[in-house]
């Protein structure tokens, strides 16, 4: 193994991250960990000994995807995978998704808070069958949401009902299946072929925790760390402690997301 991938972190332009990061910050009532800039990922990423990092973003209105798009095309590197955003009702979905494909991406990041959608709405079908399509990657915000009331959107049986619909869709679900919601991951998601990335529930690490990470199939889980909202090398540290063998520690820290990002 020659270098970590984390599947899921956050970063914003240099002119606007200050300000981003300060106001999400208080809207979660947590504080970050890093400015947003993407400097400062890499800084973090060497420190840590993590080669890669997907960086998501989240487009609150449909007029945000071209600023999107081209900062993504901006800050795309060797070390940095950016998956672009599109709002989920924009009547221009398909056009949105092909311009993704078309222009290199991987995958695309959704988050039914921030983005106002339940996961399993009928609205979506047709956004999640030409996402499946076109063979890209899914990364959903899965569970509650520090920042928000905690309404039942995207919970694990709607992540089932989804799947069920489109059982080919490379949908990657956070924070373990579903935030706060692990007990459910366990009764509806554990040993099933449903990708899991770590981010923020190592952080809150208890049995369901534990058993979800020790009993779901190993290829199906990848390391995450949703920085700057957590520090990478302390979610390495709580990841390493759970002493899962050097097998399962080589497919979560850097194999699986190999794979699934060379599958696109």
């Amino acid at each position: 193994m020659t270098g970590i991938i984390d599947f899921h972190t956050h970063a914003f332009p240099d002119n606007l991250s200050e300000r981003v990061v300060k106001m999400l910050g208080e809207e979660g009532g947590i504080g970050a960990h890093l400015d947003g800039k993407v400097s400062s990922l890499l800084a973090s990423m060497d420190t840590c000994g993590i080669e890669k990092s997907v960086i998501c973003n989240i487009a609150t209105k449909p007029s945000q995807f071209d600023t999107i798009l081209q900062w993504c095309k901006k800050i795309s590197s060797e070390r940095i995978i950016p998956f672009p955003s599109f709002h989920p009702h924009d009547p221009q979905f398909r056009e949105r998704i092909e311009e993704i494909k078309r222009e290199g991406f991987k995958g695309i990041k959704f988050h039914p808070y921030y983005q106002n959608f339940s996961i399993d709405e009928e609205k979506l079908l047709p956004v999640y069958e030409k996402i499946s399509d076109e063979n890209l990657i899914l990364v959903m915000h899965t569970g509650f949401d520090f920042a928000f009331e905690r309404t039942r959107i995207a919970d694990p049986e709607k992540i089932i009902a989804v799947l069920k619909k489109f059982p080919s869709l490379k949908l990657v679900t956070t924070h373990l299946g579903a935030w706060e919601l692990w007990e459910e991951v366990e009764q509806f998601l554990l040993g099933k072929p449903v990708y899991m990335e770590i981010s923020f529930s190592l952080e809150f690490m208890n049995e369901a925790v534990r058993k979800i990470i020790s009993n779901h199939p190993p290829e199906y889980i990848f390391f995450g760390t949703d920085s700057p909202w957590t520090e990478q090398q302390k979610t390495l540290s709580l990841f390493r402690d759970l002493q899962l063998g050097e097998e399962k520690e080589r497919l979560i820290l850097r194999e699986n997301a190999l794979k699934l990002l060379a599958s696109v």
